[in-house]
């Protein structure tokens, strides 16, 4: 069972999930917990690998995403909700478009920040690279090569450097599990549309998320219940670089499931989607 805890029991408030990204953990989501709070029971959770959640070694089958999902489901099932509302970031969004493909009846909304729907040739090449050193290069250095590459700009520093933090802190063969199936991140999606199209889904990534935003424009401009927005001077971790204005927006979207007022979203909005 992965490593979770529950936060708030009040029967008259909905649950909120939150997945974090490769190499991360629930802390990295502490801008979003007294604001959520007000509203929400919130389920904070680390994924297998990060911090005392199983080691993917102790997996009896081959990891994947198809593994992953069913710990998340597990963990809905032992506290008992059958439909909670799901916030990921990055490759916490990857689970969710696998949990939206596999298992979409649990799932109430879903906030996707710094989502990936693809990778493409720049992010492909990047792949080959690090498996060329992943063999005989200290996995935190790969990570963070990854990272700098990834949030290049000054404003992404505080973002970048807690996540090379929380890496630091896993074990080597369970970050080299998880690189293993990056490989597989545009499958989780190729399904999402047909299997959760009556899930109201939004999309929230930065202006400087160069490896990823304008895919994740295009793959979802034709998706019914689907929202993207675009803010300004952040880059693919946007729930740490704009914390207020991602609490605001997620907030507002899930109180309403989908059906919020637009006209008063963020100022730090620079484009959207809706």
């Amino acid at each position: 069972m992965l490593e979770y805890k529950v936060l708030g029991s009040d029967p008259t408030k909905e649950y909120v999930i939150f997945l974090h990204g490769i190499g991360g953990s629930v802390n990295i989501f502490f801008p979003q917990m007294k604001a959520f709070r007000k509203s929400f029971n919130l389920i904070v959770v680390n994924l297998p690998g990060h911090k005392n959640s199983p080691s993917l070694s102790t997996y009896d089958e081959e990891f994947s995403f198809e593994t992953v999902t069913e710990e998340v489901v597990g963990v809905l099932d032992e506290i008992g909700v059958d439909k909670a509302h799901f916030v990921g970031i990055s490759l916490g969004s990857v689970v969710i478009h696998h949990v939206l493909s596999t298992a979409p009846d649990r799932v109430q909304t879903a906030v996707l920040g710094g989502a990936i729907t693809k990778i493409n040739l720049f992010g492909r090449f990047l792949l080959v690279l690090g498996s060329l050193l992943k063999n005989v290069t200290p996995h935190l250095y790969l990570y963070s090569l990854c990272a700098r590459i990834l949030m290049p700009r000054k404003n992404h520093k505080e973002s970048r450097d807690a996540f090379i933090h929380e890496a630091s802190q896993m074990k080597r063969a369970d970050f080299l599990g998880w690189y293993n199936i990056v490989y597989s991140v545009p499958e989780t999606f190729t399904h999402v549309n047909e299997k959760s199209a009556s899930v109201p889904k939004l999309y929230i990534t930065g202006e400087g998320d160069h490896m990823f935003r304008d895919d994740v424009m295009k793959d979802t401009s034709h998706m019914p219940n689907t929202s993207f927005l675009v803010l300004s001077e952040s880059g693919h971790v946007v729930n740490l670089d704009k914390p207020d204005a991602f609490n605001k927006l997620a907030i507002s979207f899930i109180k309403t499931e989908g059906q919020m007022n637009w006209e008063d979203v963020s100022e730090e909005v620079l484009y959207s989607n809706h």
